[in-house]
């Protein structure tokens, strides 16, 4: 860990050597460490350590990137001197209008020592864990765990200056026997607080009661999702329509002030809920903020980056910009989905035949505007019957719009589950959907 005093000295270098009219330093460092298994042992242990320093120059309307891994003055000052050529060879852009101001950061805790300290053996006796209970059962076990311990910097010459350090661990495992198969993940930043025999009951449970599935006639059904297949989708709303720069491109489902899925659905985000992977500021160094995008069904709000909130007067950025040059946009890295009123084992009661989905595998978008996107179901498809599962099912393609689906609700799980996801993860519930559409059979 280089440290905020590190951070500062770095971009004192860089911000003092710069021509650029404006300029931003970003800092992104950190160790991983990941232990991968298959067939029920560890067949690999690596580790990486990297500290990367990003210099984004302004000269006009003119922007230019470059980075560096060498942080000694030297590379320092020519990375400066790049990002600043780059910048003075591009084309204006009219929309560009400054880089942030400072702003008051909010506080967020995201560093545990017990994630920071991790040594293989301790990942090792928790991959035992899944192991040996897969080995009890007959079955093969699989996955990784990995753990990290970063931090983030940003610095520019109007006077931001923002430090956060963090850890991550995230654990996944797939559970095999000769006909079935079950799957668990978990994500946090404090090691200690993860239950690895809790998840490997689970994809153990699910890959016994799989095995021997039954076909079944692709058609429309009544479902219950799982928090696994339930985060899937909300982030492929993420990745497709919860971008300013998407909404302001036309290529966003998101028509504000528009119903566009059921009464039930509200969906924010926020990188300050502490329960999840807290993050105080973008990788602009701009304070995150909650933002309520769905409100009772209803398109609320996207989120923006200074550059995106530029091009629309009055507007300011809501802290979810990615890392320059970005051609994505800013997108949502902590959502959340409300949960319901009814309990998660009761759902799919009322639900004559249906189908039980654990989650979904190989996602793909078919169509961005209505979100319809493709995929399977996974380790664990079941069939109910009469209010109770009944029978495994061989996994079925699916073709589904999302805003459609979501329209379709019957019941919302009280309970709900965080799930990892492109960074700060997601916090969502189960749902009981009244048809969801399944349009082929998977090979045997």
């Amino acid at each position: 860990m280089l440290g905020s005093e590190r951070f500062e000295q770095i971009a004192q270098v860089v911000l003092e050597h710069s021509q650029a009219d404006q300029t931003e330093v970003l800092l992104l460092a950190g160790e991983e460490a990941l232990t991968r298994f298959a067939n029920s042992y560890i067949h690999q242990n690596v580790s990486r350590n990297d500290s990367q320093i990003s210099i984004r120059a302004v000269v006009g309307k003119r922007v230019g990137v470059a980075a560096t891994n060498d942080l000694s003055p030297d590379s320092l000052r020519q990375a400066t001197e790049n990002a600043v050529t780059i910048a003075r060879m591009q084309v204006e852009d009219p929309h560009f209008r400054s880089l942030p101001e400072p702003a008051p950061l909010p506080t967020a805790h995201a560093f545990a020592q017990s994630t920071a300290e991790c040594s293989p053996e301790e990942r090792a006796r928790r991959v035992g864990v899944i192991c040996h209970l897969a080995q009890e059962h007959g079955l093969r076990a699989s996955g990784s765990l990995s753990t990290r311990r970063g931090e983030i910097g940003v610095a520019n010459s109007l006077g931001v200056r923002a430090y956060h350090p963090y850890t991550n661990a995230e654990l996944t495992t797939v559970i095999m026997g000769d006909s079935g198969s079950g799957y668990a993940t978990s994500g946090t930043f404090d090691l200690g607080k993860m239950d690895e025999e809790a998840l490997a009951r689970e994809a153990v449970d699910k890959a016994l009661r799989s095995a021997n599935p039954v076909d079944l006639e692709p058609g429309e059904y009544e479902v219950v999702l799982e928090e696994y297949a339930v985060g899937d989708m909300i982030n492929h709303m993420a990745f497709l329509g919860f971008s300013a720069r998407a909404l302001q491109e036309k290529r966003s489902f998101m028509r504000l002030g528009e119903q566009i899925t059921g009464p039930e659905v509200t969906i924010w985000d926020d990188a300050l809920d502490p329960e999840g992977l807290p993050m105080p500021f973008d990788f602009e160094g701009v304070p995150k903020r909650r933002v309520d995008l769905i409100v009772g069904g209803m398109a609320q709000a996207v989120v923006y980056d200074t550059y995106t909130a530029g091009r629309e007067e009055g507007r300011t950025s809501t802290g979810h910009a990615l890392p320059a040059p970005s051609t994505f946009g800013p997108i949502p890295t902590h959502l959340h989905m409300a949960p319901g009123d009814t309990p998660r084992a009761e759902l799919g009661r009322s639900i004559e035949r249906g189908l039980w989905v654990t989650r979904f595998h190989y996602v793909n978008t078919v169509h961005p505007l209505k979100v319809i996107l493709t995929g399977m179901t996974r380790d664990g498809t079941f069939l109910i019957e009469n209010g109770q599962v009944t029978r495994p099912v061989r996994d079925m393609r699916f073709t589904q719009g999302v805003l459609e689906a979501l329209s379709e609700i019957v019941a919302i799980s009280r309970e709900t589950r965080r799930v990892p996801g492109w960074f700060g993860g997601i916090s969502v519930p189960a749902l009981h959907l009244r048809r969801f559409r399944f349009t082929g059979a998977t090979v045997r």
